[in-house]
């Protein structure tokens, strides 16, 4: 273990201590948000993202080293094993190398090779392979081998036998297949064309296409596989076969003199062909599926992560309104805490076109709740929608602005027990619209009630290895569940059961209990529900908030375990925990007042510097929103239309997805403009994620406009 840890120290730029002291923790059953807040003396404060990349890096030298023991252990057991092949496959540091050097050893159906051994051609193949023979007859030499009884009638059948021996044992040698793995990787194309020589729109622009494996670009990668599986592509990957088979031809034919060379330089030839070239095809495709996996997968996290950290709009009355034509918009209230308080359906739109129908209801109902801002969806009718709603606001005297909001997901929540649990009388067509003004009122609280890969930000979430996704989506809505805090005393079980060492069946019972006996009024409290033990307590507590707690320390991101050592800190400081109730920056005031060295607190505090800083830090903005710093949902009162548009306008906009290839921003119109890359910013733009966010205001100007397509180009403009 202590060599893993060491090799990822170098990989990190980390010491090793640090690495071991980290999976130690995980080992031990902590969770990653716990460790990264709450054992930062013992990580050496690294964060979530190192801790996870840790973890995954551990795992795979792990796996990889359990493989080393099991190929190590059949080889042995085979009789074969050499001290320079246990040495080559001890020092591999892939599993593709390790397979590599199995695959001669490795149990394998029968095949031409197996066959001809059977018929005792071994060692004839030996001989040609040696290429120590210089002279005399081919033929004659080979008919020393024909055994009519093991099926071996004629001297040419002994020479195709045997070179089948050689197409194999050339396939089998690891150097080989990894050189020609480079080479592949390195000069190969991939390439693509119809299947049937139909015209078939999504993939257009891959009716002939070409291009390098070392530089597509993963969401290329996705999309090719997308069409293979589809039926509609042949993907293949080129490259000069002369080139493939002169590279082991070096590598083989080390005497020009033999009599054999060509028999062995047919071998050749004939093992890249039917053996080599198909085998790592499929790797290099796999290896690159692996990577654009693992691209789009990091895209969609970091969307997702500035999706739920979208800040909430507290303290107002939202209208939320789920879009739709032939079965009308879905209209719903809910007042300033997320309580449903009115429902109906309106018909504004075709075939029904009750516009001043339902435009009156609206205002009825924005009028009877004083309602602030109305969230619509952006799904299909959305911005025929938003000219209602701005129609309605716009009167003069109305106070409410409207924005646009995510949909995505709305429908799955609304069919899912949580809804039907959350609201047993209503059918499932109107719990949409709630969930839609949920979503401004609270972005997080809401969407982790929805399966992180249906929340629609990324692209090709449906291509990617949903094992991997499904991982990794949930450990950001966790990372980002534990960022903001959760309040005990509101939060559903859906919220809950992110919080780190709260499961599922223990967020009920939080819920259960809450619900028979009140608010919680203390962190421990909590001990009383059934499940939660030791452990969890200790995971959870310092995530899990109670903002008027008779302790005021129970209100604060200062865990538990260090009150102690907040208390020893007032103390030497010479304040009450009221005083800094009431004036959370008095205590860094004291410590500079008494000029107070931080390294000697801590040791009067009994605690480590980096949780000393966290405590000072929790008690000055004990219920600080880390997505207060994030750009507010934009609000509007009217709209625009692809007809109000012309090049060289500049709007603001809200970013909805960043992908690969830029960022869509919502502009006001129905559809979503494009930002290119190459248009994102004055420097060059190697990953659109590095520039933008979800959920960002931006300035753009509009560069083009095809409104046959509906397509808008967008332009970034970058404030000075």
């Amino acid at each position: 273990m202590s060599n893993i840890f060491s090799v990822i120290a170098k990989e990190f730029n980390l010491t090793e201590k640090s690495v071991k002291n980290t999976m130690d923790l995980i080992d031990q059953g902590n969770t990653v948000p716990f460790i990264a807040r709450y054992r930062k003396e013992v990580t050496g404060s690294l964060n979530e993202e190192i801790i996870r990349e840790i973890e995954s890096r551990t795992l795979y030298l792990r796996n990889l080293n359990y493989r080393k023991e099991t190929v190590l252990k059949s080889i042995e057991e085979q009789g074969k094993l050499t001290d320079e092949l246990r040495e080559k496959i001890l020092s591999a540091d892939k599993l593709q190398q390790v397979e590599d050097l199995y695959l001669p050893f490795k149990p394998k159906k029968r095949t031409r090779a197996t066959v001809a051994k059977e018929k005792g051609l071994e060692p004839l193949a030996d001989l040609i392979f040696l290429q120590e023979i210089t002279s005399g007859d081919v033929f004659e030499i080979a008919a020393d081998f024909i055994n009519p009884e093991k099926g071996v009638k004629t001297d040419t059948e002994a020479l195709a036998g045997a070179c089948d021996i050689i197409s194999e044992r050339i396939n089998e040698t690891a150097e080989i297949r990894q050189s020609l793995r480079n080479l592949l990787y390195d000069k190969g194309l991939i390439c693509t064309k119809f299947k049937d020589d139909k015209a078939v729109e999504n993939y257009e622009m891959y009716k002939e296409f070409s291009e390098p494996v070392k530089t597509i670009p993963p969401h290329r990668i996705l999309a090719v596989n997308r069409g293979e599986n589809e039926n509609m592509l042949k993907v293949w990957i080129e490259i000069d076969e002369d080139m493939m088979i002169g590279l082991i031809k070096e590598k083989i034919i080390k005497n020009p003199a033999s009599i054999f060379n060509k028999f062995l330089e047919d071998a050749t030839a004939d093992s890249y062909k039917r053996l080599i070239f198909p085998s790592i095809e499929r790797d290099v495709r796999k290896e690159l599926k692996q990577k654009a996996d693992k691209h789009a997968i990091n895209v969609f996290a970091k969307n997702l992560k500035a999706l739920l950290l979208t800040p909430p709009v507290k303290g107002k009355i939202i209208m939320g309104i789920d879009p739709g034509f032939r079965t009308g918009c879905k209209v719903a209230v809910i007042d300033k805490t997320g309580k449903y308080l009115e429902g109906a359906t309106i018909y504004p739109h075709a075939p029904q076109k009750k516009w001043d129908e339902a435009a009156a209801k609206l205002e009825e109902m924005i009028v009877k709740h004083n309602v602030d801002i109305i969230a619509i969806g952006n799904g299909t009718a959305s911005r025929e929608t938003e000219q209602l709603a701005s129609e309605v606001i716009s009167k003069p005297g109305k106070k409410t602005y409207y924005t646009i909001v995510n949909e995505a997901g709305a429908s799955v929540y609304s069919a899912s027990k949580t809804a039907k649990k959350e609201f047993p009388d209503l059918e499932a067509s109107m719990r949409g619209n709630i969930s839609i003004a949920r979503r401004l009122l609270d972005p997080l609280a809401e969407l982790v009630k929805i399966p992180p890969r249906s929340i629609g930000v990324g692209l090709y979430q449906h291509d990617v290895n949903q094992n991997e996704l499904e991982k990794t989506l949930d450990d950001v809505v966790e990372s980002c569940v534990n960022m903001v805090g959760v309040d005990l005393n509101t939060a559903s079980a859906s919220l809950l059961k992110y919080t780190a060492g709260i499961t599922s069946r223990v967020a009920e019972k939080i819920v259960e209990y809450r619900d028979e006996n009140g608010s919680f009024k203390s962190r421990e409290e909590l001990k009383n529900i059934s499940g939660l033990g030791t452990h969890a307590f200790q995971q959870s507590a310092g995530f899990l908030r109670i903002p008027d707690a008779g302790f005021f320390l129970d209100s604060t991101a200062v865990h538990p375990e260090s009150y102690e050592a907040a208390e020893k800190m007032l103390d030497f400081l010479g304040l009450s925990i009221e005083e800094v109730k009431n004036d959370g920056t008095s205590v860094s005031k004291k410590i500079k007042e008494k000029k107070t060295d931080l390294t000697e607190l801590a040791e009067i505090c009994s605690c480590g510097q980096e949780t000393l800083y966290d405590i000072i830090s929790s008690l000055e903005k004990p219920n600080r929103d880390p997505r207060d710093s994030m750009d507010k949902p934009m609000l509007r009162k009217d709209v625009l239309s692809m007809d109000d548009l012309q090049e060289g306008m500049v709007l603001k906009g809200t970013v909805r997805n960043v992908v690969d290839f830029g960022a869509f921003v919502d502009i006001g119109v129905k559809q979503d403009g494009l930002v290119h890359t190459s248009n994102l910013s004055q420097r060059f733009v190697k990953n659109p994620i590095d520039v933008v966010s979800v959920g960002d205001i931006i300035d753009v100007e509009v560069i083009s406009i095809d409104k046959e397509r509906g397509r808008i180009g967008l332009k970034r403009l970058e404030s000075n």
